[in-house]
């Protein structure tokens, strides 16, 4: 588990709009590492370079927030996710949201968290 800083903003509900972010992270050598989007437009980013990839979004005037989450490279087999949540809930953190994958057959799984105390997670969880 790890503290991360997740960038956040509202995209456009029209074709295209995902693809111009990608687009244009990519094109500045910053790394999506994970991503969640709403019916809404809310778009969550995790990627590898937060300060360079939350002012190239400002630049291209994106309305960024950002929000410390844990993320967290875990097993990918059933059951692997349920013991560090089991760590979080008993420490009395809610999980506001969570997001992440993996590829099939990959013997690792990346899950995000958005918590309201990314601090006292990652402290329950031994971080």
């Amino acid at each position: 588990m790890a503290i991360r800083t997740e960038l956040n903003l509202r995209l456009p509900n029209s074709p295209g709009a995902l693809s111009g972010v990608c687009r244009l992270l990519s094109d500045e050598r910053v790394g999506i590492l994970a991503l969640s989007l709403d019916t809404a437009g809310h778009l969550r980013l995790v990627v590898d370079n937060h300060v360079h990839g939350a002012a190239v979004l400002r630049d291209r005037h994106h309305q960024v927030t950002e929000r410390d989450v844990i993320v967290m490279t875990i097993s990918n087999t059933p059951g692997s996710l349920a013991p560090a949540l089991r760590l979080v809930g008993d420490a009395n953190i809610n999980v506001e949201y969570a997001y992440g994958g993996a590829a099939e057959g990959s013997p690792m799984a990346m899950v995000v968290l958005g918590v309201d105390d990314a601090q006292r997670a990652a402290a329950a969880a031994g971080v």
